[in-house]
């Protein structure tokens, strides 16, 4: 007998190209510059040759703006789902009271829902952030689901690397203090799991998922900076994060953003950011690989489809707030 293959939840956070300007610290992001035209299309046709359909989970201040909405429609008219990725991508959204919560995702879920026709179905927080209080307000506004969790020890050496390539003053280096989470994140769970919350309310979270047991990221984002030095580093690595996630029975949601897809040669108004130096054809090249690895050992779905198996599982742990 066959064993039936283990699910993979693809998502895409549609980071555009002011949010990376204002988390990097640069002038002329309030004008809200995009990359919608060149992005968009690229990766609709990506997918499309793979006839994957995923969750893009979206900034509620580019489904705001008219010159976006035709390309937010074209994936909802696509196939895919959409994800609530806050109002303003701001990542340090545990620093937000209950009201500024509220307003962030009620406001950028109502925006959303008018520029696409869809409701989004889950939340995940910009660069990773989350609080207890964030937790209650989703619960209170019936999410599906959280996936604002990177399980991993490495977030400080992440934002360290960060903070040494960007342009940020001493005070936003402050506002991003947690960006990309604490030591304390490696001790969350990997597997999806229900948060118990003070409320008495529970709420399915579906971490990024990262190595099993090591607890170090694999989304594209590391893949193709392990690429630089070498394919074969890029494949060992892989490989080994397949087994573990194998040999314990850990169904993956598996993370891609904007630059993952496509470098500076097609957009060279990002060509300072870290990873954009690697040509576009490069990337394709590695996420088609990557992807084409993952086929053979698990089944791709969205993130609405993972989380309602999940929610009929047994096996679903609850971890309490506190």
């Amino acid at each position: 007998m066959i064993k039936s293959k283990l699910l993979a939840a693809i998502s895409l956070d549609l980071d555009n190209q002011w949010s990376y300007m204002k988390i990097h610290g640069d002038q002329g992001w309030k004008e809200y510059p995009s990359y919608f035209d060149i992005f968009v299309p690229h990766v609709l046709d990506l997918l499309d040759k793979w006839n994957l359909k995923i969750t893009f989970f979206i900034v509620g201040q580019d489904a705001a703006l008219s010159r976006n909405r035709g390309y937010l429609k074209e994936i909802a008219n696509r196939g895919h789902e959409f994800g609530n990725h806050s109002l303003q991508h701001e990542s340090w959204l545990q620093k937000y009271s209950r009201d500024q919560l509220i307003e962030e995702i009620c406001e950028a879920e109502r925006i959303i829902a008018t520029a696409t026709g869809k409701e989004p179905i889950g939340f995940r927080g910009p660069g990773f952030s989350w609080s207890p209080t964030l937790l209650e307000v989703l619960a209170e506004q019936n999410y599906l689901f959280d996936a604002s969790t990177l399980p991993t020890y490495i977030g400080p050496l992440a934002r360290m690397y960060y903070f040494w390539k960007s342009d940020l003053s001493t005070a936003e280096k402050k506002d991003r203090g947690e960006l990309f989470g604490g030591l304390k994140a490696g001790f969350h769970p990997i597997k999806p799991y229900q948060w118990k919350l003070k409320s008495g309310k529970t709420l399915l979270e579906i971490p990024v998922t990262t190595i099993p047991l090591v607890k170090t990221p694999f989304h594209l984002s590391y893949l193709l900076y392990l690429s630089r030095f070498s394919g074969l580093l890029m494949n060992f690595y892989l490989s080994i994060a397949i087994y573990m996630c194998k040999i314990t029975d850990t169904s993956p949601s598996y993370l891609l953003h904007p630059l993952d897809l496509i470098g500076g040669d097609k957009l060279e108004k990002l060509a300072f950011f870290p990873g954009m130096d690697l040509p576009s054809d490069h990337k394709v090249k590695v996420f088609n690989k990557v992807l084409r690895t993952l086929s053979k050992h698990f089944d791709f779905v969205n993130m609405s489809a993972f989380a309602e198996r999940l929610m009929k599982s047994d096996n679903l742990k609850t971890l309490k707030i506190g």
